[in-house]
């Protein structure tokens, strides 16, 4: 019965083309020419000038010997080249590969090894890390330095520049055609903090609906202004290089996490939408009022990474902010759920309305499916907002698979689902709510302690600037919380003081046992590191032994 609809319908370029966000470039390039595209410092690039910048270097990597199944590594910070570097190097046909720039010359070494890289792209200010690491590979590949106008001035360790590569490059470049939307177009490798790091390979098809999934969640307008605080190296910036794109927005660069510069950017540009982690939020949060009262009232912002303190979110839209709140992983193009906001919960107080709010939610428009499962036999918990299982996600923004790691990808894949290692409740409304990373529960006493959970009580005193809680050895119990906690400058409250504030909002047995206070390990992203928090308890637990 199905043959009259196919017979003689067949694809063809009149009604089928392959799915890629470099298809966003050439139609903002051709309406919004004029606009503003990206601001750097004293720098300014419209669409158009924009658009030329992408096809000159393009057309460059091409003419290097740069085609399809190539590999281009870059390591700069939030700067137009990098931001180019997601139309361009996919446009060569190449693969972007955009590293950590917080990696020490080791974990660098192996990341332009087991990438293969051809081209590897360098800013100034990495140059002597990245100096190291080629030495350590042996890696024979083109080194490009770029030259930023507001970064150090260090010695060039390339044989050309960006700026060169676009002096050459011609500005009609057409670029490869996508033959397939699901040819790879990005390679992100995850942090590696168990062992070595896992290289996550996107496709154009996942990039292009995840793009636009962002804009669909987030409802951004055309010509929004979006600051880039978050790392660009970062799941492709959450694959935003590519959703501003698509609405012609402007692009505000920034080389570092700073308050001062971030909040000064904010003012001047009029900044209407920016990311973070919630590290990055609370830091806004905790800087001088002087600062702080420079952020727009009304400026959206969006979160994840670690789950979000309720109290944070609480105090960021008490002050005009508006918390729009996502999860997902490296393997999943970042966020591929969010907390849908419901109407109906608009009456609650601002504290419950922001309970709600740090819920991972229900998955993205552009994700099949969200959910919570036992990972043992593959059937969903019940929405009953106790039973703890696994998220689970499928659909076409979960990654194409680890690069060269098939048991690692099977394992990852088994049962037709993604396995995120997170475990969360389902609420009865459907909404997801993490409790904790698998690796990252107490058992104490056999009970199931979610660090998650005491890290929330602890976020709620005013003294407390960011928390971490991880399982200390115990005796009697088997493990119990230890918090490793940082505080405002100047602040004074005691260990006891934080136990006893924990232990009026949780269960006794889940309040922390010991704090430790002092700065937290942060990655770039803004995650604090608890498996370094481990292993200082671990070591200070042997020294006392």
């Amino acid at each position: 019965m199905y043959e009259h609809f196919s017979s003689g319908l067949n694809k063809c370029p009149a009604n089928y083309q392959s799915l890629t966000p470099l298809s966003f470039l050439q139609r903002s390039a051709q309406v919004y020419s004029n606009k503003t595209a990206v601001i750097h410092g004293h720098q300014q690039f419209t669409y158009k000038q924009f658009e030329t910048r992408c096809r000159r270097f393009a057309s460059s990597l091409a003419a290097l010997g740069v085609r399809r199944g190539s590999t281009v590594t870059v390591m700069a910070p939030n700067i137009p080249a990098h931001l180019e570097a997601h139309y361009a190097v996919p446009m060569s046909g190449a693969v972007l590969n955009s590293v950590n720039t917080r990696l020490e010359a080791a974990g660098l070494a192996y990341i332009l090894d087991h990438a293969e890289t051809d081209v590897l792209m360098v800013d100034s200010e990495y140059a002597p890390v990245m100096k190291k690491a080629l030495e350590l590979s042996g890696r024979d590949c083109l080194v490009v330095d770029i030259v930023d106008a507001l970064g150090p001035p260090n010695e060039p360790i390339g044989s050309t520049s960006y700026q060169e590569l676009l002096d050459q490059g011609d500005a009609q470049y057409q670029g490869e055609e996508v033959p397939d939307e699901w040819d790879a177009i990005s390679l992100n490798y995850t942090s590696g903090t168990t062992g070595e790091p896992k290289g996550v390979v996107y496709n154009h098809r996942g990039v292009y609906l995840n793009a636009l999934g962002n804009l669909l969640t987030w409802q951004m307008p055309k010509h929004a202004t979006y600051l880039w605080t978050l790392p660009m190296f970062h799941c492709n910036g959450w694959c935003f290089p590519w959703s501003t794109v698509a609405m012609g927005a402007t692009n505000v660069c920034l080389r570092k996490v700073d308050p001062d510069l971030i909040t000064r950017l904010m003012a001047e540009h009029q900044v209407t939408h920016f990311c973070g982690a919630p590290i990055v939020l609370s830091m806004l949060l905790n800087t001088s009022d002087e600062i702080r009262q420079r952020i727009p009232s009304g400026i959206k912002a969006m979160t994840a990474g670690a789950a979000p303190p309720a109290a944070i979110i609480e105090k960021l839209e008490a002050i005009g902010a508006d918390i729009t709140h996502v999860y997902g992983l490296t393997e999943t193009y970042g966020p591929a759920a969010f907390c849908d906001w419901n109407t109906d919960w608009d009456e609650q107080t601002l504290e419950d309305r922001a309970t709600l709010k740090s819920r991972q939610g229900v998955t993205y428009l552009v994700q099949e499916a969200v959910d919570v499962f036992f990972p043992e036999t593959m059937e969903p918990v019940p929405a009953d907002g106790n039973t703890l299982g696994e998220i689970m996600f499928r659909g076409n923004i979960t990654m194409k698979g680890y690069l060269k790691n098939h048991d690692a990808t099977a394992e990852a894949f088994q049962g037709g689902w993604f396995h995120s290692g997170d475990l969360a409740v389902k609420h009865p409304d459907g909404y997801i709510e993490i409790r904790d990373r698998s690796k990252d529960i107490i058992i104490s006493g056999g009970e199931n302690i979610s660090s998650v959970e005491v890290e929330g009580a602890l976020y709620k005193h005013p003294d407390v600037v960011a928390a971490a809680v991880v399982a200390k050895p115990d005796d009697k119990w088997g493990e119990v919380p230890c918090a490793f906690v940082e505080l405002k400058p100047g602040a004074t409250v005691t260990e006891q003081a934080l136990i006893d504030h924990c232990r009026k909002q949780l269960a006794h047995f889940k309040a922390p046992k010991a704090v430790v206070f002092g700065d937290l390990p942060k990655t770039t992203t803004g995650k604090i590191q608890k498996f370094a928090l481990r292993k200082k308890l671990a070591q200070n637990t042997h020294k006392n032994d």
